[in-house]
Parts: structure tokens; C-alpha cells; sequence
């Protein structure tokens, strides 16, 4: 019977062939907590007892220090208009060893966590071109495979000078006709043996989209090897192979600049009968063909690492601006962040702060404990960074006019014109979503899906009949488990917690069986066509996703002690996950297809799935309270916002600013209450605030003490909410330089001989 099975399996591709190129990414890593969520019936205990460490000494003094002297030492309106990374700048940078946090002391860099990198990006995401300096050499450049992969004597060569900035590195993959496919790259190295003996290869490629290129000295370069006459020993094809290049090597092209809609250096790398010895390949010849693992396990680093900081980063500047900004702008006699729709806005955006900080921690501390979890890692890149351009979104629609005129005193305009860049990068999110994580997740973290997958390629019965087995029987577990489970609302799952929280683990075991069965179904019912169903696949990484980071957040809030004065927060982001979760569900049932099944979740499904969810979303009442939560100085706004940004000083713009003028208003908002008060009742009679003091210091209604904190606090609410003006010569300043220094000719010569606008014509050259 088993043999049978199997054989009509195979014959009508109910489960995906896997290539050579998805066995290596499936490889590639290891299964962490997402299988937990696979198995139907996670064990929290273990989930909560993952590390949520803090930094040590050396890292936490390393941001208290240089990290937070480079904040206040970048004119970042400058380096938004020029693009360019000031000479002093690069210096400090290399004087205090910030090319070589990744790298082992030893070879002269820092050897920091992954935590502590990826608090260092974090801080200095908001820096742009400056940001991406310190990214790419400590996540995605030649450091890494070097570490991981490198010979001896590579790591001798390379890595102190990578480590003291004399080497800038930068990642050739992508080309014109491989984005997010890596695997189909064209870049050829040809091996050959050359007039003196020795092996070499031959390299022609065209390389776009690389980040540092324009300003990097050494190349990690992703090619397809091709070794005719098998000199290596590998083959004709042994596959793609990552060679090392410097600057300078003949043939080599790099320095060129594309033109990003953020600042920061990127450009196209080109290559024409490059020769490179074979010793250049990373990890010596002997690694030849392993590029792709090699790829697959660097690229998960930066998903992990890199893109979540600045996610991060994102939503926590902009909860650090909204919740100061709606206090201090005033609409209609009230501060606006007392309107309900903006105080939701400011809930969303705090709450989602609150959450993908406590996934970047989480899931660095488990990188640091040894895992190196892809699905994981996916999620985290694909989520944090959608999700931090939605609060950077929010962030421009609540402080509206402000987000919009550029100038030193914007806030957030800078990151919402650069979001899209993190969410294009490193695998776009579309692909990520709706290919990566479930397709990926489904076979590497299922109990069963992969080797039953093996049994079938290998057309091996016995190791079928154990894997199917163990798959039917795992199923039926989670059909019973899900039914239970669903009639409790969650009750018959054990909580690690007591208290207001335990509610929401009962909850994620109720989903997590149905999340496991309805995977099971569908590797049964649509099978081979997952890759093509990209919209289904997607709805099931979504309610992963909103899984792991309700995770995350409850482990955020018992390792910080379980602060009351966080609840509003936690309530507010388990609501919205678990409703994420639901929405998850129903776009299942209401998509999944098939006459039968398809009409079963459909109809009795979906009946039975709205009216018994597992959340409505939070109520008005609690946006109220998680707005409030960054809308009052003190300990936890800059817990939750400010915390990990950096302090701005007062006399700084932007931010600086704002928050100066956010705690004066704070501190003299009973005595403005009063005059405002007095004005209403028409004790007063003057046309604001300013006016009127005078006349309520006179009557009794404040003291002189009290009239003047006013005064200082209605005069810097006023410059806090001023914008950025300039006159016809600074507004035209730029442009004209640009135009000046690319075309060499007086900044009045618009046009060229046959009519083309300089600009333009600056651009094409």
C-alpha cells in the first residue's frame, strides 16, 4: 500500500521537488522556536525561559560613548544634502573600531554580540549614508564569510585591515537578471591554468544595486564557476563560488554611483577578463561551489541583524516624535494627541515599537545562544521593516505639515522617504512573504514534511511508511487538539504565567494547533502548487509571524519584571496580534480552494471562525491608554521610544527641539490650565496664552513664578512647531552646485548643445 502511495505521489506532484539550490537554503540554519508553532502545541515554558540578556559593560559603554559622540557630531541636514560622508567622519569611524565589531578580538575589531551590533545599528540608522558604513562591514561584508569560512591565511590578510577600516567591503550578487533569485546569477569564473602554472580564474560579470561599492576597496564577489577541464577537482560545473577582490586588480570596475532615494553609497560593480587566483576563493579552492551556502547563511544574518535594527529603529523614532509632537501641538484649544484618531495612531505606533524591539532582542540573544533560525530570520526582515515604515507613516500623518517640509528641524521625513529601501533589500518583501517563510518554514520546521519529501525523491517505502505515518498521526493530534482547544477559547492550554497575561498563551496554543492542522492541510490538499499560490502561502507567514513576535512580547514583559505601568502596551499589541492572527485564518478559509475542503472552511469554517475569535483588535479605550504611554516625560517613554536612540541635546534641531520643548510644556501644564481656563470662562480676556499672563498674574490666578513658566513654555511650543524656511539662494543652492560640479560649466548654462537640461544630461554621463 505504501509503495503505491508513494509511486502516485510522485507521479502526480502532490509535494514540491526540491532542487539542489533549495536543499542547500533549507539547510542552510537551523529550526528554533518557529518549530514550536509547527508542532500545534508549543511549549512556553521553554519559549520563556529563551535569553532576553542586557548588553554587557563593554558594549553598553561603547554606545554610551563613541556611538553617542557620532550622533552629535553628524550635521545630518549636510550630509542629506551633499550625500557625502565628511573626511573627519571616516576617521572617527576607523579610530574607535567601528569597521570591526564583528570582528574577533584577536584580529584586531571588537568581537561584540549580535545583540551589541545590532544595537550599534539601531543607534546609528538614523545617521543614512553613515548607518549603512557600519551595517554592511559588520553584517553582510567579506568579515563574516571570512569568519565562518576563511583559510588561515585569509583571515591573517584580511581581517585586521578590515577590523582598522584600511579595507572597505562590499557584496557582489546582484545583477540585472537576479534580484531576489541569487541562484540565478551569471557571473562567470572560468579556471584555468595560467603560462606559470598556477590555477587561476577568469572572471566577466555586471554587478548593480551594491551597497558601498562606489567607496569600497574589497569585493566579495558571487560568481557560477565553470572549471572545464576539472582542474579543481569538482567538476565542470562546480557551482557558485565567492572570490575576494581588491581594488586595483585589472579589469576591475567599481566607483561609479547609482542614485538611491535615501542617501547612501551604492553603485555597480563591472568585471572584464578579471584574473584572480584560485586561492582568492573564500576558504581556498577546496570551497569552491559552496557560495550558495555560503550566501544563504550571510543573507540570514542580515535579515536578522541589520534590516531589524533599522526596522526598529523606524518605529521607535517615530512613537519618540509622535507622542511629544501631539502634546505640544495644539489644535482647536487641545493638544491633537488628545483626538481619538491621532491618539490611535500614536497607540499603533508605540505598541508596535514595543513589540519589534522585544523580537529584536529575543531573536539576537538566540543568534548569540548558538541558533541561526532562517524562517526566523525571514520574518524578522520582512515584518520589521513593513512595519516600521507603517509607523513612519503614521508618524508624517500626525505630525502632518512638520513631516513635510524638509530642513534640519524634520523629524521622521528622512526615514519615510528611505523605508522603502530596507523592504526592497536583501530578498524583496513580496518574495519573502509569500515564498520564504511558509514555504521554506512548512518543510525545514515540520516535524515530518521533509523527511517524507526525502522518502519520496529517494523512492525509499520504509522510510515513507515511518515519515506518512508519523505525518497522519501528528495531524489528527492537531485536528482534535484544534476542535478542544476552539471550544474552550484556549482554556485547556497550560500557561507558564499567571495574571493578566495568561490569557494570551492559552490563546497562542489555541492557534497554534489550528496554525499546525491547516498546514498539514494544505501541504496535502495543494502541495506541489504552494510556490505557485503566493497569496495563501503569504496568510499562512503572516499568522506565524504575528505569533512569534505575541512570543516575544510577553517574554519582553516578564523579563522586564512585569511593569504595570506596561500593560497598556502588552494588551494593546497581543489584541492586535491575535487579530492579525484571525485576519490570518479568514483569508485562509475564504482562499483555500477545492470542491470539498475548499467548501468546508469557506462557509462552516469561516461561520464558525467569526464568531468565535480569537480577538476583535484593541477598543478605543485601550488606544487611549497606549498612546498615553510616550506622551508624558519620564522613565518609560524613554524606555520605549527614546531608549536606544540616542538623547538629543536641547540645543539641537528636530529633536533636540521638540523634546526641550515637550518638558517645559509638561512641567508648566497646570498653571497653563488655569489661564486657559480663566480665558474660557472669560476672566481673561486676551488673544492666547502669552497674551494673557500678565493680566492672571495680576488677578491671582498664577504666580510670577508660574507666569514665567508659562511664558518659556508657550514660546518654545511655538518654535517647536515652526518649520524650516529658505530664502531663493538656499533653496536653489543645491541643484546648482550639483549641476556646477558634474557638468564643470556656470551654474546659468542650463543647456547643452542639442537642448538637453545639464542636470539630465549629469545623470547619463
Amino acid at each position: 500500500m505504501f509503495a503505491s502511495t508513494l509511486r502516485y505521489i510522485k507521479k502526480a506532484q502532490l509535494l514540491p521537488r526540491i532542487s539542489d539550490t533549495e536543499r542547500q537554503a533549507l539547510e542552510a540554519g537551523s529550526v528554533w522556536i518557529d518549530g514550536e508553532f509547527f508542532s500545534g502545541n508549543p511549549d512556553f515554558r521553554s519559549m520563556m525561559a529563551q535569553a532576553y540578556p542586557a548588553l554587557p559593560e563593554n558594549e553598553q559603554a561603547f554606545l554610551d560613548g563613541p556611538v553617542e559622540e557620532l550622533l552629535h557630531r553628524v550635521d545630518r541636514w549636510q550630509l542629506h544634502n551633499t550625500r557625502r560622508i565628511p573626511d573627519d567622519i571616516w576617521q572617527f569611524l576607523r579610530e574607535n573600531g567601528f569597521f570591526g565589531l564583528i570582528i574577533p578580538k584577536e584580529y584586531g575589531g571588537s568581537g561584540f554580540s549580535t545583540l551589541g551590533r545590532s544595537s550599534v545599528m539601531m543607534k546609528t540608522s538614523q545617521l543614512g549614508p553613515i548607518g549603512t558604513l557600519i551595517v554592511i562591514p559588520n553584517t553582510l561584508g567579506a568579515a563574516e564569510l571570512l569568519i565562518g569560512y576563511g583559510t588561515g591565511a585569509q583571515k591573517s590578510q584580511y581581517l585586521p585591515r578590515l577590523a582598522s577600516g584600511e579595507l572597505v567591503p562590499c557584496f557582489g550578487l546582484t545583477e540585472p537578471t537576479a534580484g531576489s533569485d541569487a541562484a540565478s546569477i551569471k557571473a562567470e569564473g572560468r579556471v584555468f591554468r595560467d603560462t606559470d602554472g598556477e590555477l587561476k580564474i577568469r572572471l566577466n560579470f555586471s554587478k548593480r544595486y551594491i551597497t558601498l561599492a562606489p567607496v569600497a576597496n574589497l569585493v566579495s564577489l558571487a560568481c557560477q564557476l565553470h572549471d572545464p577541464d576539472n582542474l579543481l577537482g569538482k567538476g565542470e560545473l562546480p557551482g557558485i563560488t565567492v572570490v575576494l577582490l581588491e581594488k586595483g586588480t585589472p579589469g576591475l570596475s567599481l566607483g561609479d554611483h547609482h542614485l538611491p532615494i535615501s542617501a547612501f553609497d551604492n553603485g555597480p560593480i563591472h568585471g572584464r577578463d578579471v584574473v584572480a587566483s584560485v586561492d582568492q576563493i573564500i576558504g581556498g579552492p577546496e570551497m569552491a561551489g559552496q557560495g550558495w551556502r555560503m550566501l544563504m547563511e550571510q543573507l540570514g544574518g542580515g535579515r536578522a541583524v541589520s534590516l531589524p535594527a533599522g526596522g526598529v529603529a523606524s518605529a521607535k523614532a517615530s512613537a519618540a516624535a509622535m507622542g511629544p509632537y501631539s502634546m505640544v501641538r495644539e489644535q482647536f484649544g487641545i493638544p491633537v494627541g488628545l483626538m481619538e484618531g491621532v491618539a490611535a495612531r500614536i497607540a499603533r505606533t508605540a505598541a508596535l515599537a514595543y513589540v519589534l524591539e522585544s523580537s529584536r532582542i529575543y531573536v539576537c540573544a538566540g543568534v548569540d545562544a548558538g541558533h541561526h533560525p532562517p524562517v526566523i530570520s525571514a520574518i524578522l526582515k520582512q515584518q520589521t521593516t513593513e512595519l516600521g515604515q507603517q509607523c513612519l507613516i503614521d508618524g508624517m500623518d500626525v505630525m502632518a505639515g512638520a513631516g513635510v517640509m524638509q530642513g534640519p528641524n524634520n523629524i521622521l521625513g528622512s526615514g519615510y522617504i528611505g523605508a522603502p529601501v530596507s523592504v526592497t533589500v536583501e530578498g524583496a518583501n513580496i518574495l519573502t512573504r509569500t515564498l520564504m517563510i511558509f514555504g521554506q518554514g512548512a518543510v525545514r520546521c515540520h516535524p515530518y514534511a521533509l523527511p517524507t519529501l526525502e522518502a519520496v525523491q529517494a523512492d525509499d517505502v520504509a522510510a515513507f511508511r515511518k515519515a506518512i505515518v508519523g505525518w497522519l498521526g501528528h495531524s489528527m493530534a492537531n485536528f482534535g487538539r484544534g476542535v478542544v482547544r476552539g471550544i474552550t477559547r484556549g482554556a485547556t492550554v497550560s500557561s507558564p504565567v499567571g495574571g493578566e497575561t495568561a490569557v494570551y498563551f492559552k490563546k497562542l496554543g489555541w492557534a497554534a494547533s489550528r496554525f499546525a492542522f491547516l498546514t498539514d492541510l494544505a501541504m496535502f490538499c495543494v502541495g506541489g502548487k504552494l510556490k505557485q499560490r503566493g497569496k495563501l502561502s503569504g496568510r499562512f507567514a503572516d499568522a506565524l509571524s504575528w505569533m512569534v513576535f505575541a512570543t516575544t512580547t510577553l517574554r519582553r514583559f516578564h523579563a522586564e519584571g512585569a511593569r504595570k505601568e506596561d500593560l497598556p502596551l502588552v494588551h494593546w499589541a497581543l489584541k492586535h496580534s491575535l487579530f492579525e492572527i484571525q485576519q490570518a485564518f479568514d483569508g485562509i478559509y475564504a482562499n483555500f480552494g477545492g470542491p470539498v475542503v475548499g467548501w468546508l472552511l469557506r462557509y462552516p469554517g469561516r461561520f464558525w471562525l467569526r464568531i468565535n475569535p480569537l480577538s476583535s483588535g484593541p477598543t478605543d479605550a485601550e488606544d487611549r491608554a497606549a498612546a498615553a504611554t510616550v506622551q508624558a516625560p519620564g522613565e518609560q517613554y524613554q524606555r520605549v521610544a527614546l531608549g536606544g536612540l540616542g538623547a538629543p541635546r536641547d540645543s539641537e534641531p528636530g529633536m533636540g527641539r521638540l523634546l526641550h520643548a515637550w518638558r517645559l510644556v509638561a512641567a508648566a501644564q497646570a498653571p497653563t490650565a488655569k489661564i486657559k481656563k480663566a480665558l474660557r470662562k472669560g476672566d481673561l480676556v486676551a488673544p492666547d496664552v502669552i497674551a494673557a499672563i500678565p493680566a492672571a498674574v495680576e488677578a491671582n490666578i498664577v504666580t510670577d513664578d508660574e507666569g514665567a513658566r508659562v511664558r518659556e513654555a508657550e514660546t518654545a511650543r511655538l518654535s517647536a512647531v515652526q518649520v524650516d524656511v529658505f530664502d531663493k539662494d538656499d533653496y536653489y543652492r543645491d541643484t546648482l552646485a550639483a549641476i556646477q560640479a558634474k557638468t564643470d560649466t556656470a551654474p546659468a548654462a542650463v543647456d547643452d548643445a542639442d537642448g538637453a537640461p545639464a542636470l539630465a544630461r549629469a545623470a547619463n554621463d
